[in-house]
């Protein structure tokens, strides 16, 4: 469902998006300053990730209505962390179309609501254990398995702050002007879809259960 969404649902997107005029200003170049390699960008259309987005929201909602499960505290909380983000980079986009700001959100703006999506991600990913007591999150240090080493809280909080933030920012940094990003992401989601398809036909022993990576 999310691969169809993507596939047909970003071309209809994009075209809208054209269609209406919504694209990032620009610099131009003017005497004195020359910015080519921006010009060819003109008429780009912004908010392209809001399909990415909506593929993954509509992706987890149909695949528990198919199996019949409901949802996961797991699940929940990365969908919250996506549309969070998701949330923030709207914004940004918003200010450059529509007030037409070319850098869109201030630095400073901009690292303070990812900082928020991303500590209260971080503090409910410890919360809401399940029947066996196990949290979407373990604040234990592990390799392979939990090791007996546990990280304080609020050292977990923080580290996944920061995590969440160098990641978030670093995909900006990559997509550039070439659009660098969507090869980086093409590997990165093809290497998370096999670690899924490995790790849905493992089974974990029930004396170590709520020890697995699930």
């Amino acid at each position: 469902m999310a691969l169809l969404t993507t596939l047909f649902g970003t071309p209809l997107l994009i075209r809208a998006l054209r269609a209406h005029g919504y694209s990032q200003a620009i610099r131009i170049s003017v005497e004195g300053e020359q910015y080519p390699e921006h010009e060819g960008k003109r008429g780009t259309p912004s908010m392209g990730g809001a399909a990415i987005i909506l593929a993954v929201v509509l992706g987890y909602i149909a695949s528990h209505l198919v199996s019949g499960r409901g949802p996961t505290a797991s699940g929940l909380m990365a969908l919250y962390l996506i549309v969070g983000l998701g949330l923030v980079g709207l914004t940004d986009d918003y200010l450059k179309i529509f007030r037409r700001r070319a850098t869109g959100m201030r630095a400073r703006t901009k690292l303070v609501g990812q900082a928020m999506v991303a500590l209260t991600f971080a503090w409910f990913i410890t919360q809401f254990p399940d029947v066996d007591g196990v949290t979407p999150a373990s604040r234990a240090i592990s390799f392979i398995r939990d090791t007996p080493l546990v990280l304080p809280t609020a050292i977990f909080v923080l580290w996944i702050w920061f995590l969440v933030t160098a990641t978030t920012n670093a995909v900006n940094l990559t997509d550039g002007l070439d659009g660098l990003a969507t090869g980086a992401s093409m590997m990165t989601f093809m290497a998370y879809t096999l670690i899924s398809v490995w790790q849905y036909g493992q089974s974990c022993s029930f004396e170590v259960f709520t020890r697995c990576y699930t």
